[in-house]
């Protein structure tokens, strides 16, 4: 499946095998919805394990078996989880369509697109080894006044490049969804947690593109 071209501003496609079996979600409208997780693999020897919410409606439950290969269009939100002590931003890969793949169909898609808005100051920092990355939150607005708040992850020259780059700024980005494990101190405890968010391979400024775009056109003018 190709990615451009699509209009909308939240588009994930992905394929993946069910690891972790549908479980009830919540309903809306008499709509059921189910949670279940897949794994993704990467090039690499390693594999995202990812969350996925889908309607009743589209797919029997019962087909969505553990070791069952799915392929997956539709989006990357976020919502805010109250059960814990804090509020925690979770994130799920919410199907709009999504069917049952062969077992000889080799895909190892993981493709998303974002056209949001930046709403923390980016994060820039260094590893140990001086591999430098930047951290930002994406808005991207949904139907009926809704946000969706995607953590971005960009490396290298994209790190640096948005290192710089303001609050409020139009931002699209291309990449792929990842999970990361990480540890959690609370008091004397330690907890292991998940965190989701899109590793970042493109990126776009928008505002910036057709400033620069007017800019050229204004000196072939005056030329």
């Amino acid at each position: 499946m190709q990615m451009d071209g699509l209009p909308e501003n939240n588009n994930v496609l992905i394929a993946g095998k069910i690891v972790e079996g549908c479980v009830f979600s919540h309903e809306v409208y008499g709509e059921g919805f189910y949670t279940f997780q897949i794994s993704s693999e990467r090039l690499s020897d390693k594999a995202d394990i990812l969350p996925v919410t889908v309607s009743e409606r589209l797919i029997d439950m019962e087909l969505l078996q553990v070791g069952a290969k799915v392929d997956i269009t539709g989006q990357l939100r976020s919502y805010n989880n109250y059960n814990s002590k804090k509020n925690r931003l979770v994130l799920t890969v919410f199907a709009r369509e999504i069917r049952l793949m062969e077992e000889e169909e080799g895909k190892n898609e993981n493709q998303i697109f974002l056209n949001g808005y930046i709403c923390k100051p980016p994060i820039y920092r260094k590893t140990p080894f001086g591999r430098e990355i930047s951290d930002i939150l994406v808005a991207v607005n949904r139907a009926y006044n809704k946000s969706d708040y995607i953590p971005c992850i960009a490396w290298g020259r994209n790190a640096r490049y948005m290192a710089n780059l303001e609050v409020g700024s139009n931002i699209r980005v291309w990449g792929r969804v990842q999970s990361r494990n990480y540890q959690k101190r609370i008091g004397d405890e330690v907890e292991e947690r998940v965190a989701y968010e899109v590793s970042v391979s493109k990126i776009e400024l928008p505002d910036r593109a057709e400033h620069e775009a007017e800019g050229r056109i204004a000196e072939a003018e005056e030329a």
